[in-house]
């Protein structure tokens, strides 16, 4: 039984039945009045023809577990599923990959998550989300008491703070270590409430417009969010920055590393993979309670970003997740790293 069991890593996060479409017919037109200044459009009141369609299973809460699965590492999932077809299959899924899903929630009245995914030939895309069962986490129904592990990651909890606040507090007093590449429901808690808890973190993932919000610094301004997440953060944070790569502090260097030219066929899962990626390095380099080194985290920067390259290579969020000692054709990116002044 799970009780029974010692983990190296449980996830805490959203599982969802994924859908991918592409097709040539998807147009990219430029206009201010979309989010993103862009919008992914098609011909109203026609018959698209899709090109390629694959059914996948995604949410953060599953992406992070497999790899961590994959790294050779004891991984529990515990997520939010409908009583339905589509969270069978996701369970069962994880379950070949070795991953426990003893202590998913299965709600009886509703649908398991669901995206449609529309990709475009350029392999960026617009996800169609139903969060569903996903966001109705009850946190009465975590056994928190019958966990046994080393590490906590925690993904997008449907912004249920109260399950935050207790999965913080339970890996305090237990001496387990932490880890989160937060949804955005759970950023918009805001500083206020979320700085008390980020203290406790071994590895915070953030994107930089993500960071950039939570700050309330200017996007631009790169060293002054790392100045302020290094008084929050006791450990180490990563901001990802897209195209552009991604930058991490541990409060006494800053590592930087670029994106390898590799071939994109969607980018779907590219952040769990990278957050994943990195933890599981570093959970393994410091797996006899040492303090991560510069070389560990260089590693691994390293490694989850060969991870993020071979996901986006392939459709869905896990076909691409590389196996324990597999780099894939990705050769080890150069890191550079300075010190803070």
């Amino acid at each position: 039984m799970f009780q029974k069991n010692k983990f190296d890593i449980i996830t805490i996060g959203s599982a969802t039945r994924d859908i991918f479409m592409k097709s040539e017919q998807f147009k990219i037109v430029e206009d201010k009045s979309f989010a993103t200044g862009q919008g992914e459009c098609f011909a109203l009141g026609s018959k698209i023809e899709i090109k390629d369609i694959v059914f996948a299973s995604g949410g953060g809460g599953t992406n992070t577990a497999v790899t961590f699965a994959r790294q050779g590492l004891k991984t529990a999932c515990v997520g939010a599923i409908g009583d339905d077809f589509n969270g069978k299959d996701i369970l069962d899924e994880l379950s070949r990959e070795g991953v426990s899903v003893d202590h998913f929630q299965i709600n009886k009245d509703g649908h398991t998550a669901y995206s449609v995914i529309l990709v475009h030939e350029s392999g960026e895309r617009t996800i169609l989300s139903y969060k569903g069962e996903g966001q109705n986490f009850d946190v009465k129904q975590i056994p928190f008491d019958k966990f046994k592990t080393k590490w906590l990651f925690l993904d997008s909890l449907g912004g249920h703070y109260d399950l935050l606040e207790t999965a913080v507090n339970w890996a305090v007093k237990n001496g387990v270590k932490l880890a989160t590449d937060p949804g955005g429901k759970e950023l918009d808690h805001g500083l206020e409430k979320l700085r008390p808890l980020l203290k406790h973190f071994s590895i915070v993932k953030m994107n930089q417009e993500e960071a950039a919000k939570l700050t309330g610094i200017d996007y631009k301004n790169e060293s002054e969010i790392f100045k302020f997440m290094d008084e929050i953060v006791d450990g180490i944070f990563l901001m990802s920055k897209g195209p552009d790569g991604v930058v991490a502090s541990d409060g006494k260097n800053i590592y930087r590393a670029g994106v390898p030219d590799s071939p994109v066929v969607e980018r779907t899962g590219a952040g769990d993979a990278f957050a994943s990626g990195f933890v599981s390095q570093i959970l393994t380099a410091t797996s006899n309670k040492r303090q991560a080194t510069s070389d560990d985290i260089v590693k691994a920067i390293q490694f989850a970003t060969a991870n993020a390259s071979s996901v986006v290579a392939q459709y869905g969020a896990k076909a691409g997740i590389l196996k324990k000692g597999d780099w894939g054709p990705w050769k080890l990116i150069d890191v550079e790293i300075s010190t803070i002044n």
